[in-house]
Parts: C-alpha cells; structure tokens; sequence
C-alpha cells in the first residue's frame, strides 16, 4: 500500500471506514445514475479481493462506472480493449531491449494498476483472456521467469455484452469460476434515462469526473481497514451449514449439468460476510446470504441444453434453490 494514502487519522477505525465506503454512492452518482446494486457489488468485491464479471450492452455507462469507483476511492485504473489481435504481453507487459545499454528491461502492461476494466473479455481469444489468471489468482504476473507483484488493491472488471455473440471466445467455466461476482448491468428506468439526458443537456462531460464533482471519500488506507473489520465478522456453525446446502442444492438441480463448486461455497461466504458489515452489523444472518446468491453464483453454474429451450435462467435455478433450502433460526 502506499504509504501517502496513509495520512488521515479514522482510516484505522473501522466506523470510518464503513461510513468512506457507504459515501461512495452519492459520489458515483454524480457521474452515474441508477446503478446502486453495481457500485455495491464492486465495493463488496473490493473488500473481499475478488473481481467482477459486468454484463451489459453497451452505451449502460460500465467504463464510467469503473472510472468513477476510481476517482472516489482515489485509485488508479486502466482500461484495455480486447480485440481478436490482443496479445497476453499486451495486457500483462514485455521485456523491451534497450539498445543504450544492451540489455533488457520490463515494460509494465496495464495490468499493473488498482482498478484493470477488462472491456468485452470475449471478444479476444483464449490464450490472451488466460493471461489475467495468474494475474487475478496470485496477485502477480511472471514474465521470463521473474515473479512482479501486482499493486494493492487490485480488481479486474471484465464486461462482456449479452448480444451479439458471433466472433466471441466464451469465457470457460475454470476462467468464470475466478470471478467473485456476476453484476447485470440493466437498461436504466425511464425516469433514470430522462436524468441521463437532461445531465448532458447541463454540459456534463463524462470524460471530465473533475469537472462534475466526483472527489474522493475514502483511500486505499480506507479500504484496507474495511478488510480487516470483514475479516472479524462473525460467521456461526448454522450459517456456514447454510451456505454449504445451498451450493450442494445446485449440484443437485435437474436443470444443471454443472452445479456450485467449493470454491464457489466460500465465494458466497466471503460475499455475506461483506455484505453484513456493510450494512452495519458485525455477525452474518441468513438475509446476507441470500442477497449475494445471485450475483455470487450465477456464473458458476450450466444449465443443460434442454432447460435453456424451456426458458429455464441461471437466475431461476439459484432462486428456486434459496425457496426450498431451509432456513436456519
């Protein structure tokens, strides 16, 4: 962490720092408007060092929501557009030559920045998307051999479009399965969009978030105290047991051919666990873990072909799945 973040005094107190975080969304809303469940989702995968997975078609403001979290939380971001000619050093950095002193030298790729936005992660193929795995897994990227640490905090926020499939690379289920959270990006409400339009109409420029008024309200010190208050919330035996048969339920679903993985089952642990210190308590209830199902787990598991035919949703499985598992008291 940089040591310059770590200037202002409440950024140890995890009072503070809840109360930094919750005033990330009026701050983002000076930028963008009607996307409180996104802003949430990326702050809950901030705390939990995860990364997100943003679906949505294009022009529902995904690249200024990326850049806005940023210049709120004051954090560098970068963006890269993947292409079907992207290469892996494009995106995680090259050793160049330098003919002054006849020896090679790391170019750090994009990838070394707090905040990477991925933009349509399918659109290139498999061998360059595979590249953000070591990255997104470990923290670090290797390039000849050479281990380099990746900034702190870091996130990937990929997006992929819903439509227009022809000429993608479908992210694999290992490769999905890295991302903590599956945030839809919907189509705003009438009266959002009419809010839209009537900001530009006033001169809002979206490529200038200084100029409407998005600051900074909490710091990568912020943050780490935030993490460090989750990582202290109380998760009881009942709850854990909880989160487990729900994650089996879908193994068990007739409508799937690839239900929750392990790993997902501590996804969703991490995700409520988040989730209830955001909202001001200190132990997890069942309600937690509900609110982060969906979002959680939707990418983690395949429906079969013939459930996709009846209009059967990723969605409708894991809801179904929270109606019938019980509920511990």
């Amino acid at each position: 962490m940089d040591p310059t973040t770590d200037n202002a005094a409440p950024t140890g107190d995890p009072a503070a720092a809840r109360a930094a975080l919750e005033a990330l969304r009026a701050e983002i809303a000076k930028a963008v408007v009607g996307q409180d469940p996104a802003v949430t989702g990326l702050v809950v995968a901030l705390l939990c060092r995860g990364h997100v997975l943003l679906e949505g078609v294009p022009g529902v403001a995904k690249t200024l929501l990326i850049r806005s979290l940023a210049a709120a939380l004051e954090l560098d971001t970068k963006r890269v557009q993947f292409t079907p000619d992207l290469m892996p050093s494009d995106v995680t950095g090259s050793l160049v030559y330098d003919a002054r002193t006849a020896e090679f030298s790391f170019q750090p790729g994009p990838v070394f920045t707090n905040l990477l936005l991925a933009d349509e992660i399918n659109r290139t193929p498999p061998k360059t998307q595979s590249s953000l795995l070591e990255a997104m897994e470990e923290r670090q990227v290797t390039v000849d051999g050479t281990p380099r640490a990746l900034p702190d905090p870091f996130l990937v926020a990929a997006t992929q479009n819903p439509v227009e499939y022809g000429g993608t690379y479908p992210l694999p289920e290992a490769q999905l399965d890295r991302f903590l959270l599956k945030l839809t990006i919907p189509l705003p409400s009438r009266q959002d969009e009419i809010d839209v339009l009537t900001r530009h109409a006033e001169g809002f420029d979206p490529r200038d978030l200084r100029a409407a008024g998005v600051r900074p309200v909490a710091t990568a010190a912020d943050l780490e105290a935030a993490r460090r208050a989750v990582a202290a919330t109380t998760v009881s035996p009942e709850i854990t047991a909880y989160v487990v048969d729900i994650c089996r339920a879908t193994r068990e679903s007739p409508s799937l051919t690839l239900g929750v993985s392990p790993r997902g089952a501590t996804a969703l642990l991490a995700t409520a666990r988040a989730w209830a210190w955001l909202t001001g308590r200190d132990y997890v209830i069942p309600d937690d873990v509900k609110a982060l199902a969906l979002p959680t787990l939707r990418h983690r598991i395949q429906l079969r072909p013939e459930a996709e035919m009846e209009g059967v949703t990723a969605d409708s499985v894991i809801t179904a799945v929270l109606s019938h598992v019980p509920v511990p008291r």
